[in-house]
C-alpha cells in the first residue's frame, strides 16, 4: 500500500477507533445510582470525519425524561443540575424514557451504518457513570438492538488527564482554548457540545502532531 493509500484509509472514521463509531454523550440523572435514580435529561452529538480526516460534529440528540416509576429524586442532585420537575415548560416536553431510548438509539444506528463502522462506543467525561444511567434505561425498557458497546468507553477525564494534566471540563476546555459558559453547566446539550469540541480537539491535535498514524520509536 502506498503512503498515500495509508493516509486516505487513516482519514476514513472506521479506521481510526478501530471500526468503533464514536457517540459523546451526556446524562442528567435524580442522583448517582443508575439502578434506582431518575434519567431526567439525555443529549448526545455523532462525529464525522472531513476530508482531511479531522472530527468534527455531525448529528445532535436532545431531550427530557418523564422518571420511571418507582425512580428516587434525589434532592442534593436536583440543585446541581438546576432541573424543575414541576416546571410546565419541562412537563410539556418530557418524553418516557422507551421513547428516549428508541429515538437515540436510530440516529446512533443510522450513523454507525452510513460511516460503516461495525459497532458505537460512548465518549463521556467520566464516561462510567454516563454509561450506567443509558444502559440501565436500555435494560429497562426492553429496547434490543443496543449499538453501544457494552462496557468499552472512552472517557475523556482520562484522556484530558493525559494530555493537558487537566481532569475537570472546565479546565480542560480552558486549557484548549474552548470557550466555556459555567452558567450553562450541568445541561446534558451544553456538556455534550463541550465535550464534543473537546474530543475533537484531542484526536485533530493528535493527528497534526503527526501522532496518527502512529510510527513506533526506534531505539
Amino acid at each position: 500500500m502506498t503512503e498515500e493509500n495509508k493516509t486516505a484509509d487513516s482519514n476514513l472514521l472506521k479506521n481510526r477507533f478501530r471500526g468503533y463509531y464514536p457517540v459523546i454523550i451526556d446524562v442528567e440523572t435524580a442522583g448517582l445510582n443508575y439502578q434506582t435514580d431518575a434519567l431526567l435529561e439525555l443529549a448526545a452529538i455523532t462525529l464525522k470525519m472531513n476530508d482531511q480526516g479531522l472530527l468534527e460534529q455531525d448529528q445532535t440528540y436532545h431531550c427530557h425524561i418523564k422518571p420511571f416509576d418507582g425512580a428516587l429524586i434525589n434532592p442534593d442532585c436536583m440543585k446541581i443540575n438546576g432541573i424543575d420537575l414541576d416546571n410546565p415548560l419541562r412537563q410539556a416536553v418530557a418524553i418516557a424514557e422507551l421513547d428516549a431510548i428508541t429515538g437515540l438509539f436510530q440516529m446512533v444506528r443510522r450513523g454507525q451504518k452510513q460511516a460503516d463502522c461495525q459497532r458505537s462506543i460512548i465518549v463521556a467525561h467520566n464516561a462510567a457513570f454516563d454509561q450506567g444511567f443509558l444502559m440501565a434505561a436500555a435494560a429497562r425498557t426492553g429496547i434490543k438492538r443496543n449499538p453501544f458497546h457494552p462496557f468499552s468507553t472512552m472517557d475523556t477525564a482520562s484522556l484530558s488527564g493525559l494530555m493537558f494534566g487537566q481532569t475537570v471540563l472546565v479546565k480542560a476546555c480552558q486549557v484548549a482554548n474552548i470557550p466555556f459558559d459555567n452558567k450553562q453547566a450541568h445541561s446534558a446539550l451544553y456538556d455534550t457540545e463541550r465535550t464534543a469540541a473537546l474530543f475533537c480537539y484531542m484526536v485533530n491535535h493528535l493527528k497534526q502532531l503527526g501522532g496518527f498514524p502512529h510510527i513506533a520509536a526506534t531505539e
